[in-house]
C-alpha cells in the first residue's frame, strides 16, 4: 500500500478478496467512506475553532487595526505642535527694558557732580512688519487643519492594507479547505489503483499507480505551499492587529494573541460605492470624478497645504512693510550741591527699518514662497491624476473579474463536475481510462480554487475603489453581508 493512503480495509485482508468486489461496490464504499471523512474533518475543525476562540472577521481585523495604531496617536501629537506654534506666532515680540547710569564725572563718579547725570531706565517694544503676526498665525492654524484629513487618509489606506492581507489569508485558508476535502478522494484513488494492480484480475497500468500517487504527492506539496502562504499573511496581518508595544502610547488597546489568529470561513460581500460610475456604458463624465475625487481626504489635506502656502507668500510680501519700533525712557536726575532741584528727563523715540534694498532679499523670499505654493500645486494635480488613473484601472478589473465570475458560476464549474463524473461513471463501468478519473478531479478541484480566487479578487477591487470614493474609512469595507465558500 502507498505511504500516503489511509485504506479503510483491514491490513491483513487479501488484496484477491479486496477486489473480488465489482468496482460499482468498491466506488460505492469509497464516496461513503470519503463522505464520514470530510465530516469528521469539519466537525474537528469547528471543535478546534471553539476551544481557540471566535474567529477573526474582516471587519473585526480593521477595527483592531485603527485600535492599534501608533501614527495616528503621534499625527495628533504633530497638530497639537503646530496649533500650539500658532498661538505662540501670533503674539508681540517681549518688550526690552534697558537699565543705565548716563553721564556720570569721570573725576570723581559722583551722581550729584554733574547737571546731565541720571539714572535712566528705557522700555522699547518692536511692532512686526504689516500684518504679519495675524498671517503667522493663520498660516500655521491652516497648515495644523491638514491632520485630521492625513489620520482618515490613514485609516482608509489601514482598512485597504488590513483588508488585502485578510482576504489574501482568507483565499489561502479556503484552498487548502478544498483541497483537504479533495485529499481523502485521491488517497483512495490510489487504494483502488493499488488493490486493482495487485490483482491478476484488474486493468490497472503501473503508469495509473504512479500518476495517482504522483497526484497526491503533489497535492501534499500544494497543501505545503499554501500554509507557508497563509503564515506569511496572517504575520504580516499581526503587524497592524496585535498589542505589540501599543501600551506604550496609549491605555485603549485591544488585547490579541497574534499566535491564535484564525480567520473566518465567510467571505464579506462589500458593498460597492456609487455603483453607477459603473453601470453606464458611456464613459463617465469626467467632471463628476473630478468633484468626487476633490472630496477624498488625501485631496483635502493637500488643500489645505495650499491654502497655507497662499498665506505664506502674503507673509513674504509682508517684508516689503517697514518694521516699527516704540520705546521710551525715564531719566532721574539728583539735587545740585546748592540744593537747586533739577528736573528728571522722560524720552520716546520712533525706529523702523528701510527695506530699500530688496532684489537680493525680499524678492528672493516671495520667490521661494511662490515656488512652495506652485510645488504643492503639482503635487495635488499628481494625486488627482494617479486616483483617476487607479479608478479606470480598478473599474476595467472589476468588469473583467464579474465576467469571468458568471461563466465560472453559469458554465465552468457545472461542466467540470459534469466531467468528473462522467469520467468516473466510464471507469466504474470498465468503459473508461483511470488516467481520465484523476485527470478529471484535478481539474475540477483547480477550478474551484480559480473560482475561489476570483470571488476574492472581485472583494478586492471593490475595497480599493471604495478607497478612492470614501466618505468614512468605516466604509470601505463594510459587507452587506456574508457568504461561505460552499455558496460561492
Amino acid at each position: 500500500m502507498s505511504k500516503f493512503a489511509k485504506s479503510n480495509f483491514d491490513k491483513h485482508t487479501p488484496v484477491a478478496v479486496i477486489y473480488s468486489f465489482s468496482k460499482k461496490q468498491l466506488f460505492t464504499q469509497l464516496f461513503i467512506a470519503i463522505t464520514i471523512s470530510v465530516l469528521l474533518t469539519t466537525n474537528s475543525a469547528k471543535a478546534s475553532g471553539m476551544e481557540s476562540g471566535a474567529p477573526l472577521s474582516l471587519n473585526q481585523a480593521i477595527q483592531l487595526g485603527l485600535q492599534n495604531d501608533p501614527w495616528l496617536k503621534g499625527n495628533e501629537h504633530s497638530q497639537t505642535k503646530v496649533e500650539s506654534m500658532a498661538i505662540s506666532a501670533g503674539q508681540l515680540p517681549d518688550p526690552k527694558v534697558s537699565l543705565g547710569l548716563a553721564n556720570i564725572g569721570a573725576d570723581s563718579f559722583d551722581f550729584g557732580q554733574e547737571p546731565m547725570t541720571q539714572l535712566k531706565v528705557g522700555v522699547s517694544q518692536m511692532i512686526p512688519r504689516g500684518k504679519s503676526l495675524s498671517l503667522s498665525r493663520e498660516k500655521l492654524n491652516t497648515f495644523a487643519k491638514q491632520y485630521p484629513y492625513q489620520r482618515e487618509d490613514r485609516k482608509a489606506q489601514l482598512a485597504v492594507k488590513i483588508s488585502q492581507l485578510w482576504l489574501s489569508a482568507y483565499q489561502e485558508q479556503e484552498s487548502i479547505r478544498l483541497i483537504e476535502k479533495d485529499r481523502s478522494l485521491f488517497e483512495h484513488l490510489v487504494d483502488v489503483a493499488e488493490a486493482s494492480y495487485s490483482s491478476v484480475k484488474g486493468k490497472t497500468r503501473q503508469q495509473d499507480l504512479i500518476r495517482a500517487q504522483l497526484e497526491l504527492t503533489r497535492l501534499e506539496d500544494r497543501l505545503t505551499m499554501l500554509n507557508q502562504n497563509l503564515e506569511a499573511n496572517l504575520k504580516q496581518l499581526s503587524e497592524f492587529i496585535s498589542n505589540y508595544y501599543v501600551d506604550q502610547y496609549t491605555e485603549n488597546y485591544a488585547d490579541v494573541s497574534v499566535s491564535d489568529i484564525y480567520l473566518s470561513n465567510k467571505l464579506p460581500s462589500i458593498e460597492l460605492h456609487y455603483k453607477d460610475l459603473y453601470t453606464k456604458n458611456s464613459d463617465n463624465d469626467t467632471g463628476k470624478l473630478f468633484e468626487l475625487f476633490m472630496k477624498h481626504p488625501a485631496v483635502n489635506a493637500l488643500s489645505m497645504r495650499i491654502k497655507a502656502e497662499e498665506l505664506g507668500v502674503e507673509l513674504a510680501e509682508q517684508k516689503y512693510k517697514p518694521a516699527w519700533g516704540l520705546s521710551t525712557s525715564y531719566g532721574y536726575r539728583a539735587d545740585g550741591d546748592n540744593n537747586m532741584s533739577r528736573a528728571d528727563l522722560f524720552s520716546v523715540g520712533v525706529t523702523f527699518d528701510l527695506p530699500i534694498f530688496t532684489k537680493n532679499r525680499q524678492d528672493q523670499d516671495l520667490k521661494a514662497a511662490v515656488s512652495s505654493l506652485d510645488s504643492i500645486e503639482t503635487q495635488k494635480w499628481q494625486l488627482l491624476r494617479k486616483l483617476m488613473s487607479s479608478y479606470e484601472t480598478q473599474k476595467t478589473q472589476l468588469t473583467r473579474l464579474n465576467q469571468r465570475q458568471q461563466l465560472y458560476t453559469n458554465q465552468l464549474l457545472p461542466q467540470m463536475n459534469e466531467q468528473a463524473e462522467a469520467s468516473l461513471t466510464a471507469y466504474t463501468n470498465d468503459d473508461g481510462d483511470f488516467a481520465e478519473v484523476v485527470r478529471a478531479r484535478i481539474a475540477e478541484l483547480n477550478a474551484q480554487i480559480d473560482a475561489l480566487k476570483i470571488n476574492v479578487s472581485i472583494q478586492k477591487t471593490i475595497i480599493k475603489l471604495n478607497y478612492l470614493f470614501m466618505n468614512d474609512a468605516s466604509e470601505i469595507a463594510a459587507s452587506t453581508l456574508e457568504i461561505t465558500n460552499d455558496q460561492q
